[in-house]
């Protein structure tokens, strides 16, 4: 075990300096560290090679779930942003079901009778204010079965993920271009926000908002699975 947490404390580092950069400047890189190692040593104890994941993927899982909750553990974020953030999830379901198309911001701020500044203001308070992530439409990112759990459960947690991941793509797909694409160069390629405006020319401000409209909007198109 103390082989596999030594081979694997740089991932620990990765994996938190990453998370960092969606962070308030109050949050410590060493405060998400102490965390993330107590997912490593969590994972080394736990961790079973005869389901099929390598022990990197397993071990990432659960480091980054570590520094998550820890997060959680200790919420900065004021009430009105999580009042905000479903405000706006359910203002933008709202008006997709009527117009059954996607929904610009000019739309949304309307619709909550404030200027499109104030809109754009909510949104970047959404974004600086709270950890943001496909782990909040509140399906667990930790998809991996452990050695307790039973074989029906297996199945039933396999199934469940199997479609949950499935609708999820196929949303994301679903999402006006720039939204979508967003999400990817951010999840996918892993490359913080001011790369992303750099890449797409506009502020990183800009893509804050445009990264948290999308979590918002997603969210209100996966409401079946909250």
């Amino acid at each position: 075990m103390q082989q596999l947490v030594e081979r694997h404390a740089p991932l620990v580092k990765r994996i938190a300096y990453h998370l960092l950069a969606r962070l308030p400047a109050s949050v410590l890189v060493d405060d998400l560290i102490q965390s993330g190692m107590i997912g490593l040593i969590e994972a080394a104890k736990n961790f079973d090679g005869s389901k099929g994941a390598s022990f990197e993927t397993f071990a990432g899982i659960r480091i980054r779930g570590a520094m998550l909750d820890e997060m959680r553990r200790g919420d900065w974020t004021p009430r009105s942003v999580h009042r905000n953030a479903r405000l706006i999830a359910e203002t933008i379901a709202e008006l997709e079901a009527l117009y059954s198309r996607d929904i610009k911001d000019s739309e949304v701020a309307e619709k909550l009778d404030i200027s499109l500044d104030e809109y754009h203001h909510m949104l970047s308070d959404i974004s600086s204010g709270r950890i943001i992530g496909i782990e909040d439409l509140g399906i667990p990112e930790d998809v991996l079965v452990t050695a307790g759990d039973s074989d029906s459960d297996h199945l039933y947690e396999n199934q469940a993920h199997e479609s949950f991941h499935h609708d999820l793509a196929k949303t994301i797909s679903s999402l006006p271009e720039r939204e979508a694409l967003v999400l990817s160069l951010y999840y996918n390629d892993e490359l913080n926000l001011k790369e992303i405006g750099a890449v797409l020319n506009v502020s990183e401000s800009r893509i804050s908002q445009i990264h948290s409209q999308a979590l918002v909007r997603l969210k209100a198109r996966m409401q079946d699975w909250l």
